[in-house]
C-alpha cells in the first residue's frame, strides 16, 4: 500500500512562506511543507548540470545520479520513494542495513537493496568505503555534514540536509531537487496531506488526543509537537494531551512518571526491552488509555527512527486505520 500510494502524480507546488529557523514551521503547520528559504537550485526537473544550494553550501551536480551513497536517518526511505536504490548506506546501532518496512515496501527491489554497500554506522560513516562505493552523489544531514562535508566532497557531490525528523519534508524536496525530481516530491507530499486532510475532517478539531511513546529500555521518550509524529498527528488533525504540548522533539521521562503518556490513544513502541519497561512500569496500568483499551504497539523504525514519506505513509495509514476502527 505504501508502494502504491507513493506513485501519486506530482501536484502543484506549495506557496512560498516564512520558515521558523528554529522550528521548521511553515505557517500553522510544525513541520514544513517546503524548501527552507534559499535551499535547492534554480533549474528544472531533470536539467542538469544544477547547482544546489544545502546547509553546508552550493554543490554542482554534473548529471542526473545513479550512484547515491546517503549517511543520514531518513534518506534511504527519501531516495527509494523516489524510485532509486542506493549504492552504499549507513545503518542505525545494533540495526541492519535496511528496516523491515522499507523491505516490505520495496520487495521488487530486493536485490539491488542487497547489494549496497555497507559504508558504516550513522554516527560513524566509514570514509573509505564510501570511496569505494564510487558514488556520484552523497547524501549527509547537518549533524555529521558539517565536520565531514570537506571530506565527502573530495570524494563526491556532496548535499546536506538539516536532519531531525520536524524537518522530514523541506529535506525530502532538497534530496529530490539534487535528483532532479522535485515535482515527484511534491506529489508524494500531496497527496499524504491530502488524505490527512479527509481524515482531519470526519472528527472533531483536536478530538482525540494521541500521544506517542518510545523506550529503548535504557531511554523512554514521550514526542512532542515538533516531532515526526506529531507533525503527522497535526496534520490528521488530532490533538495531543496537555503534558505533551511543548516544543521540543522529545521529552525523557523515568517509570515513575509513565502517567504523563497517557491520552484517548496512546502509540507506542520500543527496541531490545523497551516495550516490557513501558508495559511493566507501575503506572502503565493506571493510565486511562490502557484501562479503556486504547493502546497500540507500533514499529519503533518507521514511528520512531526513519522520517521520511514510506514511514510517514505508514505510520498516517495506521493512524486512520486505528482511531476510525
Amino acid at each position: 500500500m505504501a508502494v502504491v500510494a507513493l506513485a501519486g502524480c506530482a501536484g502543484p507546488a506549495a506557496p512560498t512562506s516564512k520558515v521558523d529557523a528554529e522550528a521548521a514551521a511553515t505557517g500553522e503547520w510544525v513541520v514544513s511543507r517546503d524548501l527552507e528559504p534559499g535551499m535547492g537550485s534554480d533549474e528544472a526537473d531533470g536539467v542538469f548540470p544544477r547547482e544546489v544550494t544545502h546547509f553546508e553550501g552550493v554543490t554542482e551536480v554534473p548529471a542526473a545520479p545513479t550512484r547515491i551513497a546517503v549517511v543520514s536517518t531518513g534518506q534511504l526511505d527519501a531516495v527509494l520513494a523516489l524510485g532509486d536504490v542506493p549504492v552504499a548506506a549507513t545503518r542505525a546501532e545494533n540495526s541492519g542495513l535496511v528496516p523491515q518496512y522499507l523491505r516490505d515496501a520495496f520487495a521488487d527491489d530486493a536485490a539491488s537493496l542487497d547489494a549496497m554497500t555497507d559504508i558504516g554506522e550513522r554516527t560513524e560513516p566509514d570514509l573509505e568505503a564510501i570511496a569505494q562505493a564510487a558514488p556520484d552523489l552523497i547524501l549527509i544531514n547537518s549533524t555529521r555534514g558539517e565536520a565531514l562535508y570537506d571530506a565527502l566532497s573530495a570524494i563526491a557531490p556532496t548535499v546536506v540536509t538539516k536532519g531531525n525528523g520536524v524537518n522530514w519534508k523541506s529535506d525530502f524536496l532538497l534530496i529530490a531537487d539534487a535528483l532532479g525530481d522535485e515535482g515527484a516530491a511534491r506529489g508524494v507530499l500531496d497527496a499524504l496531506q491530502s488524505d490527512s486532510a479527509d481524515f482531519a475532517a470526519t472528527h472533531a478539531v483536536e478530538e482525540p488526543t494521541v500521544s506517542f511513546l518510545q523506550s529503548t529500555g535504557d531511554r523512554t521518550r514521550i514526542m512532542g509537537v515538533p516531532s515526526f509524529a506529531g507533525g503527522i498527528a497535526q496534520d490528521l488533525g488530532l490533538g495531543r494531551p496537555e503534558s505533551q504540548r511543548f516544543d521540543e522533539t522529545s521529552q525523557e521521562i523515568s517509570a515513575e512518571q509513565i502517567d504523563l503518556a497517557d491520552a484517548d490513544h496512546v502509540f507506542y513502541g520500543g527496541t531490545g526491552q523497551g516495550v516490557s519497561f513501558i508495559e511493566d512500569a507501575p503506572l502503565w496500568s493506571t493510565l486511562s488509555a490502557v484501562a479503556d483499551g486504547k493502546t497500540t504497539i507500533v514499529d519503533f523504525d518507521p514511528w520512531f527512527m526513519n522520517a521520511g514519506p514510506v514511514a510517514a505513509r505508514l505510520v498516517q495509514d495506521e493512524i486512520v486505520r486505528v482511531l476510525g476502527s
